[in-house]
C-alpha cells in the first residue's frame, strides 16, 4: 500500500502569536470580565503624577541649597567681628628645625596682616586681631615632639597648620603624627615651609598629598604675597567640621584657675554645633569626668563709644546651673548583690538527713590539711611524669612491686648530682625542680641566667608565627587529665549557629556593667535632647568644675581642654570597636596587650581583647565570634570595658602603645586605627582550642585515633563532641581501646593516613577594665585609683 507524500514538519509554516497588547478596548474588557486592576502605589503613569514628583524634586533641591548656603552665612557670622568668637588654627611643627617653628610661622602671618609680632610666645595661645578681615585669628602654638598636646589641639581646632623644613626630612615621630592625626580627623590643612625652591615645594607637596590628598598647595613663609593668601583663608573661609565632634562641644581655656572654694574655673569659648549643658558631665583629658557647678558669663572687655572702658565684671552673671533631678550623676558602675542571685533553700529530705545537734557529735567544719612537702631521688634525666610513678614506702625495709629498693639502699646506683622532685603529699602533684637533659648540656649558669635563656628560647615571634601555621593547636598535657584541663570549654556542633546563652555563667564583675535595651535608639534620643540649662556656641563662659584634684596642672604653654559629653556617656560597659592594623607598624600585638586607646575626647589605658570581624554585616545567629591570639593585617575587633561613648560608625578609634625608650612619652608607636562599633553586652568572645590526633590505623571510613587522649576517662568525657579532619572529614567516637588514650573513630568519609583528627573546644572570654590615661591613672569603674581587671 503506498503513503502520500509528505513534507517535513520543519518546513511547515509558523505564524506568529497573537500579542495581546495589540488587542481592541473591547476585547480587553471582556477579558478582564469586569475586574479592576490595583493601581500600583509607586506608578507614576498619568502625567499629573509625573509633573508633581517632578515639582517635588525641585522643590527638594531648592531646600537643600538654601540650607547649604544658611550654613555658609551662620558659620561667616559665627566668627565675624573683631571682638566675636576667633578661629582656633594649631600650628604643628614636623621637624626640629629652627627655621621651621611654630613661632617664626605665626610671626609670618602676623607680619603680612601689619600686626606687632614681638608679644608671640613660643608655646601655648595667641590672640590676633585681623583688622583688615573683621575678625580675631587664636593661635595654638604647639613645640617639636608634644605628641597629645598636638593630638588635642587638632580635636579644638578650626585649622591646622603644619610646619615643614626646607633642609630637614620628616623623621619617624612626624609620620607617627600624620598617620595618627588621619585616623583621627583633621579639620582643614595648610602646610607651609620657608622656602621658595619649586623643586622643594613640589617635593613637599606630593609628602603632604600621602596623608591629606586634599591639599592642593604648600605655601612659601618667605613670600608676603603667599602668607596674605594663608590669612585670607583662615579669616574668610568657613571652617569644614569633623564628623565625629559636629553633635560635641568643647572649649579651649584661655584662662584657668582654681577658685576660693576649690573649683576649677576654665575660661574660654563654647563651640561645637550643639549648645553647652551644665546638666551633663565633662572631659578633661588625663583626668576623666566631672561634674559643672555653674556657668558664668564671660565676656571679653570692650569699649564705648564715648572711650569709657566698661568693666565685664559688673555684667556677670549665671547663664546655667545644673538641675538635680536632670543633671548626671559620677556613679559609674553598679553594686552587684550578691542576695538578688538565685538562692538554694534545702528540702526536708535534706533537713531529715543532717545530724541532730546536740547528741556530742562534732558538726563543726574541719580545718584544710596542711600541705607538707616530701623530697624524692628520681634518676638523671626522668621527666616529672616518669617521677610520678616512683613508689614511696613507709619503711627503708619495705621493697615495692615494681622491686625498687629503698632509697637508701639505692644510694650508690643514682648518681651524685641527681636531680629532685619535690611532691606535695596533700594533692599529689609534683613540683619539678629539675633540670632537663638540655640544660645538662650548657655551661655552668646562675638560676637567672638560666631563666632567661629559657624564656629566649620560645619568644613573641616564633609563638605568633606557631599560631600563623597551626591556629589555635594545643598539646594535651600528659600529667593532668584533659577533662580537668579543658574543664570550662564546651564544643559546638556548629560555631555560627549552634545557641549559646550570653547571660550562662558570668563572672561577679559582669554585673557593675550598664546594658542597653536598644543601643541606637538611646544613641539617638542623646543626639537629639534639648536642656533649658544650656548655652548657645559661640558665648565666652567660665565653667566652675566641682572636685578637680589639687594637682591638676595649670600652665600658660599648655591650655586646658574641655569636651562635654552626651547623657548616659559616663557609665561603664562593653565597647566593641574595629582595629585595622598599621602597615608600618611590625611589632607583635597579643590580645590583653596594654596599649593606648584614643576615642573621641578619651584617651584610656586598656588590654583590649581581640575577635574576627566577618567581612559581611549580616549578624550570626548566636552572635559568637572567634577570639583571635595576636591581631595581624585583615581587621579585627577590639573588645573592653569602658566608658559608653555615642557615635557608632563614625567616631574614629586610634590604638597606641608606649615606646619601648625609657622615658620617651611622647613618642608612642601607631599599632592601629578604626571605629566604634557598638556597645553590645551580649557579644561573644569564643576562645578556640584543637586538640589533634593521628590515625594510628585506618580501615575505609573507621581509624583508630592515638595522642589526643592519653586515658580512657578523658576519651569517656569527651565523646559526645565532634571530630573533624583537615581534609574535611567529620565524625564522632565510637570507644575506647585500652588505657592509653587510644579510640575508635567513624567518619562520614574515607581517612586519609596522613589526615589529621581534629577535635574543637571553646570558651568565652571576657575583657578587661580600662583606665584614664594620663597623670593620674584613675579608673573609670570606680573612683579610688584601683585598676579592676577581669579575669578569664
Amino acid at each position: 500500500m503506498s503513503s502520500g507524500h509528505h513534507h517535513r514538519p520543519t518546513l511547515k509554516q509558523q505564524n506568529k502569536a497573537f500579542k495581546s497588547k495589540h488587542a481592541t478596548k473591547s476585547s480587553i474588557r471582556e477579558a478582564a470580565k469586569g475586574k479592576i486592576a490595583r493601581a500600583s502605589p509607586k506608578s507614576t503613569s498619568s502625567h499629573k503624577s509625573v509633573s508633581q514628583s517632578k515639582l517635588n524634586r525641585r522643590n527638594h533641591a531648592k531646600q537643600i541649597q538654601a540650607q547649604r548656603r544658611q550654613s555658609v552665612v551662620d558659620g561667616k557670622r559665627f566668627f565675624s567681628g573683631v571682638d566675636g568668637t576667633p578661629r582656633t588654627v594649631a600650628v604643628i611643627p614636623l621637624t626640629p628645625d629652627e627655621k621651621a617653628s611654630a613661632r617664626k610661622t605665626v610671626a609670618a602671618i602676623a607680619r603680612a596682616l601689619d600686626m606687632d609680632d614681638q608679644d608671640i610666645p613660643e608655646e601655648g595661645l595667641w590672640r590676633m586681631s585681623a583688622q583688615r578681615f573683621k575678625t580675631s585669628l587664636q593661635f595654638w602654638i604647639l613645640p617639636y615632639r608634644k605628641l597629645y598636646s598636638s593630638l588635642d589641639a587638632a580635636k579644638v581646632s578650626d585649622y591646622v597648620i603644619f610646619s615643614l623644613s626646607p633642609n630637614v626630612e620628616v623623621d619617624k615621630w612626624g609620620d607617627t603624627l600624620l598617620r595618627t592625626l588621619q585616623s583621627q580627623g583633621l579639620p582643614d590643612t595648610l602646610s607651609i615651609v620657608p622656602s621658595s625652591s619649586s623643586s622643594i615645594i613640589k617635593s613637599l607637596l606630593s609628602f603632604m598629598q600621602y596623608f591629606y590628598p586634599d591639599q592642593s598647595r604648600v605655601y612659601d613663609l618667605t613670600t608676603g604675597g603667599e602668607m596674605i593668601t594663608v590669612a585670607r583663608k583662615l579669616c574668610e573661609g568657613t571652617p569644614g567640621g569633623v564628623k565625629w565632634r559636629d553633635s560635641r562641644n568643647w572649649i579651649l581655656g584661655e584662662e584657668t584657675s582654681f577658685s576660693e572654694d576649690g573649683e576649677l574655673k576654665v575660661t574660654g569659648y563654647v563651640k561645637g554645633s550643639v549648645p553647652f549643658s551644665a546638666n551633663r558631665l565633662v572631659h578633661l583629658p588625663g583626668y576623666g569626668d566631672f561634674q559643672v557647678s555653674k556657668v558664668v558669663a564671660a565676656p571679653i572687655p570692650t569699649s564705648s563709644r564715648k572711650g569709657m572702658d566698661i568693666d565685664p565684671a559688673s555684667t556677670h552673671s549665671v547663664l546655667a546651673e545644673p538641675v538635680d533631678s536632670d543633671a548626671d550623676s559620677l556613679v559609674s558602675s553598679n553594686e552587684p548583690d550578691d542576695m538578688a542571685n538565685e538562692q538554694t533553700w534545702p528540702t526536708e529530705e535534706d533537713m531529715a538527713s543532717a545530724p541532730a545537734l546536740g547528741n556530742g557529735q562534732d558538726t563543726s567544719i574541719p580545718d584544710v590539711p596542711v600541705k607538707t612537702t616530701k623530697r624524692k631521688r628520681i634518676p638523671k634525666g626522668w621527666s616529672k611524669y616518669q617521677a610520678s610513678w616512683i613508689i614511696d614506702s613507709d619503711s627503708e625495709d619495705d621493697e615495692g612491686d615494681d622491686g625498687m629498693k629503698s632509697e637508701e639502699d639505692d644510694d650508690e646506683e643514682f648518681e651524685d648530682d641527681t636531680p629532685v622532685i619535690q611532691e606535695d603529699e596533700h594533692d599529689g602533684t609534683a613540683m619539678d625542680t629539675a633540670t632537663n637533659e638540655e640544660d645538662d648540656e650548657l655551661p655552668d649558669m646562675d638560676e637567672e641566667e638560666m631563666e632567661t635563656w629559657r624564656n629566649s628560647r620560645k619568644t613573641r615571634e616564633s609563638e605568633e608565627q606557631e599560631d600563623a601555621e597551626f591556629p589555635d593547636e594545643m598539646d594535651t598535657p600528659k600529667d593532668l587529665p584533659a577533662r580537668e584541663r579543658f574543664a570550662r570549654f564546651r564544643g559546638l556542633r556548629s560555631f555560627r549557629t549552634s545557641p549559646w546563652d550570653p547571660y550562662e555563667s558570668l563572672p561577679r564583675d559582669y554585673a557593675r556593667i550598664f546594658q542597653f535595651e536598644d543601643f541606637k535608639r538611646t544613641e539617638r534620643r542623646a543626639f537629639d535632647r534639648d536642656d533649658e540649662q544650656s548655652v548657645q556656641p559661640g558665648t565666652r563662659v567660665t565653667v566652675h568644675i566641682k572636685n578637680v584634684p589639687s594637682t591638676f596642672p595649670i600652665s600658660s604653654t599648655t591650655p586646658t581642654t574641655l569636651f562635654g559629653l552626651l547623657i548616659h556617656e559616663h557609665k561603664v560597659s562593653v565597647l566593641n570597636f574595629t582595629v585595622q592594623r598599621n602597615t608600618e607598624y611590625t611589632g607583635i600585638v597579643r590580645s590583653k596587650d596594654p596599649l593606648i586607646l584614643c576615642v573621641g575626647p578619651r584617651r584610656l589605658s586598656v588590654n583590649p581583647v581581640y575577635s574576627q570581624n566577618p567581612n559581611n554585616t549580616k549578624k550570626p545567629a548566636n552572635n559568637v565570634y572567634k577570639f583571635e591570639r595576636f591581631l595581624r593585617h585583615g581587621g579585627a575587633v577590639g573588645t573592653i570595658y569602658g566608658p559608653v561613648t555615642f557615635g557608632s560608625g563614625r567616631l574614629p578609634c586610634t590604638l597606641l602603645r608606649e615606646s619601648s625608650t625609657e622615658g620617651d612619652v611622647e613618642a608612642p608607636e601607631l599599632v592601629g586605627s578604626g571605629t566604634f562599633l557598638n556597645c553590645d553586652t551580649t557579644r561573644i568572645v569564643a576562645k578556640r582550642v584543637v586538640l589533634t590526633g593521628h590515625p594510628f590505623k585506618v580501615h575505609k571510613r573507621t581509624a583508630t585515633v592515638r595522642w589526643m587522649f592519653f586515658n580512657s576517662d578523658d576519651i569517656a568525657y569527651f565523646k559526645p563532641i565532634q571530630l573533624h579532619t583537615k581534609y574535611g572529614k567529620v565524625g564522632h567516637i565510637k570507644e575506647s581501646l585500652g588505657t592509653h588514650g587510644y579510640y575508635k573513630a567513624h567518619f562520614d568519609g574515607p581517612i586519609n593516613q596522613m589526615d589529621t583528627i581534629c577535635m574543637s573546644l571553646y570558651k568565652r572570654m571576657f575583657p578587661r577594665w580600662a583606665t584614664v590615661w594620663g597623670s593620674e591613672r584613675k579608673s573609670v569603674a570606680n573612683g579610688n585609683g584601683e585598676d579592676v581587671m577581669m579575669e578569664e
